[in-house]
């Protein structure tokens, strides 16, 4: 397991004169909204393909993961020194070879109506302090938290978000589907569902946890698997492997009384 430092943010962050964004996807279009708003120049969304104007000193690419070097690549380079930037949680700055690289990543979720981007945390990192610099200041300018995050520690970082987002999600369709089987649809879970992360945000996870398995009533989990078995038998690894896991945290608090 690696133990990431965090880089001391700059002391002083200045946004880019003229910011390019390419990619006219969710995240493009609510970034250049956003940062319009915040009083800086905006070119664009620009079509993926589409060069930037001479006048941008920092162009931001929004863009599929995938599809982020070869944007990158398509850039012609700048005699001024343009920065070039990403959106990406889980690419490095290596995508962006050859160019003064930047990364903001806002930890949260865009719809198709757009997203209030204010007191979110954003990933950021630079390949110089500069670089750095505009990705905080840009971060700033939404009214975002700027958190350094470095190359090496990016999949662990998206993976974290990922589980906390979008495996709670799934999880709690688990939950949906087991309710449905007892006449019951998701109204009655989502109380339940807030209060438990009310208690995590406010505990963490090893303090917040109750239920059978943290009381050590392993004859009430038998007989949860025995229903999930009988109604709905596709998801009983993801039932197996959730008591386990939830074993392994209930085990963290006997140690801590112990």
């Amino acid at each position: 397991m690696t133990t990431q430092t965090q880089l001391p943010l700059p002391a002083r962050a200045c946004a880019p004169d003229r910011l390019a964004i390419v990619g006219a996807g969710r995240m493009g279009m609510a970034l250049a909204r956003a940062l319009s708003a915040a009083a800086i120049d905006i070119e664009g969304p620009l079509a993926r393909g589409e060069s930037p104007s001479e006048h941008a000193d920092a162009v931001l690419l929004c863009v599929p993961d995938g599809q982020i070097e070869a944007a990158a690549g398509a850039l012609p380079m700048h005699a001024a020194g343009r920065l070039v930037g990403h959106t990406s949680a889980a690419t490095p700055l290596t995508a962006l070879a050859g160019h003064e690289a930047f990364s903001l990543h806002p930890l949260m979720t865009v719809t198709p109506d757009g997203a209030t981007f204010a007191g979110a945390t954003a990933a950021i990192a630079g390949s110089t302090p500069r670089a750095l610099a505009v990705a905080q200041a840009l971060a700033t300018a939404l009214g975002m938290r700027p958190v350094h995050v470095a190359d090496a520690d990016r999949a662990a970082y998206h993976a974290a978000a990922s589980i906390a987002s979008n495996f709670l999600v799934t999880l709690e369709g688990f939950a949906e589907r087991l309710a449905q089987t007892a006449g019951l649809d998701r109204e009655p879970l989502v109380a339940l569902v807030q209060a438990s992360v009310a208690n995590w945000a406010a505990l963490g996870a090893a303090a917040a946890l109750t239920g059978p398995i943290a009381r050590g009533d392993e004859a009430t989990v038998a007989r949860q698997r025995a229903a999930v078995a009988e109604r709905l038998p596709d998801d009983l690894a993801l039932f197996d492997a959730l008591t386990d896991a939830t074993r392994r945290l209930a085990a963290q608090n006997v140690a801590v009384t112990a």
